[in-house]
C-alpha cells in the first residue's frame, strides 16, 4: 500500500473509532468532562477548606485548658488578649487529649510563682498529641503567644535592671527571599496540578483505547477489520489517534477549566493563567498522551475481554503518583537533566516550573521532548507488532 493508500485508512480507522465512540453520549461525556468537572471541584473545594480553616482556628477565639491557671495571672492575661482564652481543665485531660475531645492543654507548673519572682525560668508545658492534623494550628498558635510571652518579659526584665535588650541578640538575622511572586502562588498547585494534568493526560483516552482492541475483539468485530486489505500499521495508528484524540481533548478542557477557576479563587487569583503558561502546559502534556494511548493499546491487545483490559488501570493509575509520593520523601534539585528523561517524574518538574512562573531551558525540553516522544514511538511500534500476529484476531 502506497503512502497516500496507508494515510488514507489511518484516516478512515480514526473517524470510525471517533464515531463508534460518540454514539455512547454517556461514556463519551464522562470521558470528556470528568477531568475538567472533578479538578475545579477539587481546586476550589481545598480552597475553601484551607480558608474556612485559617479563619476558624487563627481567628476565631481559642479556647485553652489550663491546669493550675491560678498560678499565672499575668500570663492568662495576655493570652487573653491574644484571642487564647483560658479556662480549668478537667482532671483527665489527657485522656480527653487522646479522645479528641480536646486539641490542647496547658500546664502551669507547681512553682511557676517561685520561680517568676526568683527571676528564674518558670515552667509551663504544652500537652498536646502532635499525630492529629487537627491540633496543628492550635498548638502552633499557643506556642508563638507563648514565645512572645518570655520574650517581652525577658526584656522588660533586662530594661528594669539598666541592660539593653539589644546584649540579647549579637546577631541580627534577615531573610532575603529570591522567590517570585508567580513561585510563591505556584505552591498552591505544586502538588494537585501536576497529579490531574499527569494521571488525565496518561488515561484520558483509556476506554476508546481499550475499546478499539479488547472490545471489538471480545464483540469478534476486530477479525473482519483486520481482513481488509488496510496496513495493520495502518490499523493500530488510526485506533491509536483516535484515542489520543479524545485523550487531547479531555486535556485542553482540564486546563480551559484551570484558568476559568483559577480566578474564583482568592488564594489563586494572581496565578499565571496565560496563553503562553497554558500553551507550555499543552506541549509539556501532549508526549504523555501519546505515551499513555500507545500503552494503553498494547496492553489492550494483549487482552481477550474489555473486563481484563480494564483490569490494568488499577497499577496503570499509580504510575502518575509514583513521583508525587517519591518527591515527597527525597526532594531533588530541578536542575539535573537525566530526571527529564524519566517518564511521569519529568512532567511533575515542568509543570511545577510552570506553575512557578520560570521557563524550562532549552536543554531541559530537548531532554525532555526526545525522551518522551522515542518512548512513545517504541510504544507505538510495540502496537504494530502486536497488531501483526494472527492470534490477535482470535476471540475470547
Amino acid at each position: 500500500m502506497n503512502r497516500a493508500g496507508t494515510l488514507s485508512a489511518i484516516w478512515t480507522v480514526m473517524w470510525k473509532e471517533l464515531r463508534d465512540f460518540a454514539r455512547d453520549r454517556r461514556t463519551f461525556l464522562l470521558t470528556l468532562l470528568t477531568g475538567p468537572l472533578l479538578y475545579p471541584a477539587l481546586f476550589l473545594g481545598l480552597g475553601a477548606l484551607s480558608e474556612a480553616r485559617m479563619i476558624t482556628q487563627l481567628e476565631k477565639p481559642l479556647e485553652l485548658p489550663v491546669v493550675g491557671m491560678e498560678r499565672a495571672p499575668n500570663l492568662m492575661a495576655y493570652l487573653r488578649g491574644l484571642g487564647i482564652h483560658a479556662r480549668p481543665a478537667p482532671e483527665d485531660i489527657e485522656a480527653r487529649i487522646l479522645a479528641q475531645q480536646e486539641d490542647l492543654a496547658l500546664v502551669v507548673g507547681e512553682r511557676y510563682a517561685e520561680d517568676w519572682r526568683a527571676g528564674r525560668p518558670a515552667e509551663v508545658e504544652l500537652v498536646a498529641d502532635t499525630t492529629r492534623r487537627t491540633a496543628e494550628v492550635p498548638v502552633a498558635r499557643v506556642q508563638k503567644a507563648l514565645a512572645q510571652y518570655s520574650q517581652t518579659v525577658g526584656s522588660l526584665r533586662l530594661l528594669a535592671r539598666g541592660i539593653d535588650p539589644a546584649v540579647m541578640a549579637p546577631v541580627s538575622l534577615g531573610t532575603r527571599d529570591l522567590a517570585t511572586p508567580e513561585a510563591k502562588r505556584g505552591l498552591v498547585l505544586s502538588f494537585l496540578l501536576p497529579l490531574i494534568m499527569t494521571l488525565f493526560a496518561f488515561i484520558g483516552g483509556s476506554h476508546l483505547a481499550m475499546d478499539a482492541t479488547a472490545g471489538e475483539r471480545e464483540r469478534q468485530s476486530l477479525e473482519p477489520l483486520l481482513a481488509t486489505p488496510a496496513a495493520r500499521g495502518a490499523l493500530v495508528s488510526g485506533k491509536m489517534l483516535a484515542a489520543a484524540a479524545i485523550g487531547l481533548a479531555s486535556m485542553l478542557l482540564i486546563l480551559v477549566s484551570f484558568k476559568l477557576s483559577a480566578g474564583l479563587t482568592p488564594s489563586a487569583r494572581t496565578l499565571d493563567v496565560s496563553m503562553a503558561a497554558i500553551a507550555r502546559l499543552v506541549l509539556i502534556l501532549l508526549p504523555l498522551v501519546l505515551i499513555g494511548t500507545a500503552l494503553l493499546t498494547c496492553l489492550a491487545a494483549s487482552a481477550k475481554s474489555m473486563k481484563e483490559a480494564q483490569g490494568h488501570m488499577i497499577w496503570l493509575m499509580l504510575l502518575p503518583l509514583l513521583p508525587a509520593y517519591a518527591l515527597m520523601a527525597y526532594p531533588i534539585k530541578d536542575t539535573a537533566l537525566w530526571q527529564y528523561a524519566v517518564p511521569f517524574l519529568a512532567q511533575n518538574q515542568m509543570i511545577v516550573k510552570i506553575t512557578r512562573g520560570e521557563v524550562p531551558s532549552p536543554e531541559q525540553w530537548g531532554v525532555y521532548l526526545a525522551a518522551s516522544l522515542a518512548l512513545a514511538l517504541l510504544l507505538w511500534v510495540l502496537a504494530v507488532w502486536r497488531y501483526r500476529q494472527e492470534k490477535l484476531a482470535i476471540s475470547a
